[in-house]
């Protein structure tokens, strides 16, 4: 009892220093000071006074909303002793395995470099300056010659790494179930259990009402669709991130989900935000860096060729060029077992911090906003809370170590036949999966497939879902897998996940069909 009031004690201290940094402490501060202007604020009951004026004027539910906010992203107050690097991964081998792979890549990025005689960064001329300027929102049109540049590194490269991580305190998997796991991931994690999964995953059941379901079993579809964008509305109205988060777990409608994901992830879009938007656009516009290449190169290679995302082109490289700049996105490195590379512009040393790579998933989301900064706060807040454990080693349970993990005990033990099908003939499933989870299905299924699935991400704070999702494919998929003689015959069966409907799949898979 002793210990969990230090830790609520530790988790408010973290709280309260963090918002201290922050607008929403500065307007309360300021709305403070308003209300002591007001007749009804006396002196004698000031505090119970102001606390009133807040829940009135609705501030204190923008209070409630940052709390939760900081409370759903941070990880669990460490014990005082403990070193910083602690909170970013717990495991040494882990955050060697880490340090190993930051060297690679940084590595890849100088020989580059040095290969093609440019630096990792420098001032663009005025007259370029000018010219970026001036084709900002059709930078889609330009063709700048990328031959020369290649990719940083592919999927299979990273699923290389985590396929040889070891703990070195486990020989040769003395575990007794960690040596009858005949997956590629050898390393001793905690993963959930079916049952627990469906325990956590129980808004899911098939007696629950879900969007994505054409024939529910209770309510007739649109009945239940039509009383869901009501509460919807509802929680919207209430503004509460919580009861927000809760709802999306039965998934959102179409019309409520831009503001719903908003308001999940503490997203106003006010004045400030905008401001800040076009501050990292001057930086864009003033300095020219490696990784823009990297940047128009790999948006040419997808989503220029996607059939859903090309319309979007000019909007992908204003978020990702701003996102290469944004000093912001360095808080996350606190609880991220990654650390950030660095790069100066000549004379400007220790001016300029930004990450070396990026996630590909900012494309779907530019189907739900259209005003650049909007899109860019929303890609920012998913990136720092969810997608930067599927490009960084950690032992975390949402991090993509946990979740091929997780992937390949769900199938070894619940579709044993299959698993050892494909093993035998050299096409292990994660191998097949991982792209899929590594970009979180982005570019694999339809646009509201994945946007469904994502209301789930957010819903339960998790990526878990991703590697459910995987093995629920591969059980639908079974029948054809069983038949095939070679990983190239494997992977044409599931080359074309674009048809699937991803609600009826991890339905089936999770309530249905596993034991």
């Amino acid at each position: 009892m002793l210990q969990e009031e230090e830790d609520l004690s530790l988790t408010i201290a973290q709280i309260v220093q963090k918002l201290k940094g922050s607008r929403l402490y500065a307007q309360l501060e300021r709305q403070a000071w308003v209300s002591l202007q007001k007749p009804e604020i006396k002196l004698e009951t000031l505090k119970e006074d102001i606390k009133e004026f807040f829940r009135i004027t609705g501030w204190e539910k923008k209070l409630h909303n940052a709390v939760y906010s900081e409370l759903t992203v941070f990880p669990l107050p460490r014990h005082p002793a403990a070193p910083p690097e602690h909170l970013k991964e717990p495991l040494v081998y882990m955050r060697k395995a880490q340090g190993s792979w930051e060297k690679r890549i940084l590595k890849s990025l100088n020989s580059m470099c040095t290969e093609l005689s440019i630096p990792l960064a420098r001032k663009r001329p005025v007259v370029e300056q000018k010219e970026l300027l001036n084709k900002w929102n059709e930078m889609g049109t330009d063709e700048p010659d990328l031959s020369l540049f290649r990719p940083v590194y592919a999927p299979k490269d990273f699923l290389e790494v985590l396929i040889n991580l070891r703990n070195p305190n486990y020989e040769n998997g003395e575990h007794l179930n960690f040596k009858t796991h005949l997956g590629l991931i050898q390393v001793p994690l905690k993963v959930k259990y079916i049952s627990e999964l469906k325990e956590f995953f129980v808004e899911l059941s098939l007696n629950t009402g879900q969007l994505g379901i054409d024939d529910a079993t209770q309510v007739p579809p649109e009945l239940f669709e039509n009383e869901h964008v009501r509460l919807g509305q509802k929680v919207l109205a209430e503004q509460d991130s919580a009861a927000a988060q809760q709802y999306i777990r039965q998934g959102s409608p179409t019309a409520l989900r831009a503001e719903l994901w908003a308001l999940i992830l503490n997203v106003s879009n006010q004045p400030e935000d905008l401001l800040y938007y076009e501050q990292l656009k001057s930086n864009v516009i003033q300095h020219d860096l490696l990784v823009d290449s990297l940047i128009y190169k790999d948006v040419k290679l997808t989503a220029s060729n996607d059939d859903y995302y090309f319309v979007f082109e000019d909007y992908l490289y204003q978020v990702l060029l701003c996102f290469s700049r944004d000093t912001a996105v360095l808080g996350h490195f606190a609880y991220n077992s990654a650390s950030p590379p660095k790069s100066y512009i000549r004379g400007k040393l220790g001016m300029e911090d930004y990450a070396v790579f990026y996630p590909p998933n900012v494309a779907p989301l530019c189907f739900l906003y259209h005003e650049p900064s909007k899109l860019y706060q929303i890609f920012r807040e998913m990136y720092v809370r969810f997608f930067f454990r599927l490009h960084s080693i950690s032992s975390h349970h949402s991090g993509i170590v946990s979740l091929c993990l997780l992937f390949e005990t769900l199938l070894q033990t619940h579709l044993p036949q299959l698993f050892y099908h494909l093993r035998e003939i050299g096409a292990q499933p994660l191998r097949i999966s991982f792209k899929w989870m590594v970009r979180a299905f982005s570019g694999y299924l339809a646009t509201d497939q994945l946007l469904l699935l994502w209301d789930r991400i957010l819903g339960y704070n998790s990526l878990e879902i991703l590697a459910v999702l995987a093995a629920a494919v591969f059980a639908f998929r079974a029948v054809n897998l069983m038949e095939v003689t070679s990983l190239a015959a494997a992977e044409a069966v599931l080359a074309d996940l674009s048809t699937l409907k991803v609600m009826p799949l991890l339905q089936i898979f999770l309530f249905a069909t596993v034991t």
